[in-house]
């Protein structure tokens, strides 16, 4: 598998509390469909939602995996979110170490 940055991507997803991102960050670790999550507290977020403007406290979830894992990881992490609707942007790698890049392949690496 290609180490290439155009491979990676960095998932973005919010927590309502640290429980929820701890058990979602160990779930997709260790189901190998990220490489690494880290786990970000007090982050506050101001949305609308059903019509209305809302604030709360959130963690956030920086969730590192590769686009060939994107979409499982994406269908895993609604599946396990609490939220109705639970945030998930991926953003593509346009650079970095080369040796992080191909741990964050390796990782993630589908063994099935």
């Amino acid at each position: 598998m290609s180490a290439s940055s155009h491979n990676v991507r960095l998932v973005l997803s919010t927590c309502p509390d640290p429980q929820t991102a701890d058990a979602l960050a160990s779930s997709l670790v260790g189901e190998r469909l990220a490489a690494c999550v880290n786990v970000l507290p007090g982050v506050k977020s101001t949305y609308r939602w059903k019509g209305e403007v809302a604030r709360d406290e959130e963690v956030l979830l920086l969730i590192k995996t590769t686009a060939d894992r994107q979409e499982a990881l994406v269908e895993r992490l609604r599946a396990l979110h609490p939220y109705e609707l639970p945030e998930a942007v991926a953003v593509e790698a346009v650079g970095g170490l080369a040796a992080y890049l191909a741990w964050v392949a390796e990782q993630t690496r589908d063994d099935d």
